[in-house]
């Protein structure tokens, strides 16, 4: 029965992929036949001799510097708001406030960060400004909702014995709860900071800045060498990302 059910299984999925393929009208034998072949090779050998002039590499240099800043101060701030957010989600202030709380964190995750990215814009205008504010967004429902099942899962005992002593409810918290869950919320937002490295590197693509609006640029006026070093900066600077992120995480994180 069990082997039956396995093999409807694959069968069942076989079938989703061709219907899949069917319903797309996926020309893959397009790729390889043709001209196709040629004209990819002579547009992929404009990315094989990078433009390192000074002019562009000051100008890499800005966008690496905004690109981080915008990673860096998005998930800062999603970071504190998340965390203020998972107190009610976690059910610390009733059932009617963990469930709009919740609502809140599952509305701002569900929207993707360019959906986000496309919103600011047009409210804060082109730049860096509109891409730490869609970070921010986005990040605060991922990290509020981490944040709030990280809460949940820690033990209570230290805090009620702290509100039994007679300390209020922040001190029995940052006391009694806080020093034990603290090592795992930083594992999150970290976690997360990496995410938004390569998440602001392309939050440019709708005018959000950093080195992705440089890319974006770049690849519309066919600037292939140029687009080539904007792309070896965003993989040396997710690379320094993470090297750092996972330092950090073993000074802090494993320590605490």
């Amino acid at each position: 029965m069990q082997r039956l059910a396995n093999s409807a299984l694959l069968l069942g999925i076989l079938a989703a992929l061709y219907a899949s393929f069917a319903y797309l009208n996926l020309d893959l034998y397009g790729l390889v036949s043709g001209d196709s072949p040629r004209l990819m090779w002579q547009y992929a050998k404009g990315f094989l001799q990078p433009d390192f002039s000074p002019l562009l590499l000051a100008k890499i240099a800005q966008g690496t510097l905004e690109t981080l800043a915008m990673s860096a101060i998005g998930t800062l701030l999603a970071s504190l708001l998340g965390l203020l957010l998972a107190l009610p989600a976690a059910g610390r202030f009733g059932l009617l406030a963990q469930a709009i709380t919740r609502f809140v964190l599952n509305a701002l995750r569900a929207i993707p960060e360019l959906v986000w990215a496309a919103l600011m814009v047009l409210a804060a205008g082109l730049g860096p400004n509109a891409g730490t504010l869609a970070l921010a967004l986005h990040t605060t429902g991922v990290l509020g909702r981490l944040f709030a099942e990280a809460l949940e899962n820690t033990p209570a005992q230290p805090e009620q014995a702290l509100r039994l002593a007679g300390s209020s409810k922040i001190s029995a918290f940052c006391y009694g709860t806080l020093p034990g869950v603290w090592p795992q919320l930083l594992a999150y937002s970290l976690y997360r900071w990496e995410n938004n490295i390569r998440m602001a590197s392309v939050l440019g693509f709708v005018g959000a800045g950093g080195l992705g609006q440089m890319l974006y640029v770049s690849l519309s006026l066919f600037q292939q060498a140029q687009a080539a070093s904007v792309i070896l900066a965003m993989l040396v600077l997710v690379l320094v990302v993470d090297a750092l992120s996972n330092w950090a995480r073993q000074r802090w994180v494993q320590a605490g």
